[in-house]
């Protein structure tokens, strides 16, 4: 006699289709989750992994591309094998190669042996001998080219505009190219006529004096850099970059016009960690043509 029906209601399970549920689920799954239909997630890539540690030790974006190429160039050499395939002779040869054929500089040489020892000993966590009985390159000691006053009154005077300006701070600050470019407006006071290096060499921060002549056109610089967030912020965007998660810490902060770049870029680009498209600063690479232009008109050998 099987169970008697009640309009409006569906049938119960059988003991049989109660059985055959359970089963598909486990006894540690929570309510409603079938540990059979999760798929467990692939392991990251390589260079991806080379990425996320090179991330959690907060190097620079610039370490962080110049190791993945060189990491990449090792695995290109020897036929896409994988480094924990490799030891101490494919890693020696690829950097004779690098010397030999390639001709590149001891320094660059290094470059690469460090990124190699960081995928092996960080990354692939490997810790063999080999590894510290690589020879390391020796680089050479060479002077640096210091001009005269007259040359560099000469320099400046070829260049002219927002470069004319960044040169001059160069010069009139001993601050480095890169740290001109990263100048926030918050960092420059016109007061006490001085300017907060921000994570200098070394990751420190030092202060240094604001030449009087330079205040003027700085001032200036800013009017225009201002109005070029403004035009940004209008547009729904004016976002700048923050380090060590501050946009996350002060959410306002992003757009604040005290944070943004005193030498913007005049285009926007996409963050290539975030993908988020914001305003960058100057290109250092830009500085440097101008430079080498404006020493070639004024006759600097």
């Amino acid at each position: 006699m099987g169970r008697p029906k009640i309009l409006g209601m569906k049938p119960l399970p059988t003991t049989e289709q109660q059985g055959s549920a359970a089963a598909r689920l486990s006894p540690t799954d929570p309510p409603g989750v079938n540990s059979r239909s999760i798929v467990a997630a692939p392991p990251p890539r390589l260079l991806d992994s080379l990425r996320q540690a090179i991330r959690v030790r907060h190097y620079s974006i610039r370490t962080e591309d110049t190791y993945v190429d060189w990491v990449r160039r090792l695995i290109l050499f020897h036929d896409k094998r994988h480094p924990s395939e490799l030891g101490a002779p494919e890693v020696a040869a690829f950097l004779t190669h690098l010397a030999v054929d390639r001709g590149v500089a001891a320094s660059t040489q290094n470059q690469a042996k460090s990124a190699i020892l960081f995928l092996y000993r960080v990354v692939l966590n490997v810790q063999l001998p080999w590894l510290d009985e690589i020879v390391a390159a020796k680089d050479g000691r060479r002077l640096p080219v210091v001009l005269t006053p007259g040359e560099v009154r000469n320099l400046l005077n070829e260049l002219n505009g927002t470069m004319g300006l960044v040169g001059s701070l160069l010069y009139g600050t001993g601050m480095r190219v890169l740290e001109v470019l990263r100048l926030r407006v918050k960092d420059v006071g016109f007061e006490r006529r001085e300017i907060l290096v921000r994570d200098g060499k070394g990751g420190k921060d030092r202060v240094t004096v604001l030449p009087e002549n330079l205040i003027l056109p700085l001032q200036q610089q800013m009017s225009r850099a201002k109005a070029l967030h403004n035009r940004d912020i209008a547009e729904g965007l004016g976002q700048v970059w923050l380090p060590d998660a501050l946009s996350v810490k002060y959410p306002y902060a992003p757009r604040a016009w005290g944070w943004q770049w005193v030498f913007p870029s005049a285009v926007r680009s996409t963050d290539p960690r975030t993908a988020v498209v914001r305003r960058h600063h100057l290109n250092e690479a830009s500085i440097q043509k101008a430079v080498a232009g404006a020493a070639r008109r004024a006759g600097i050998i």
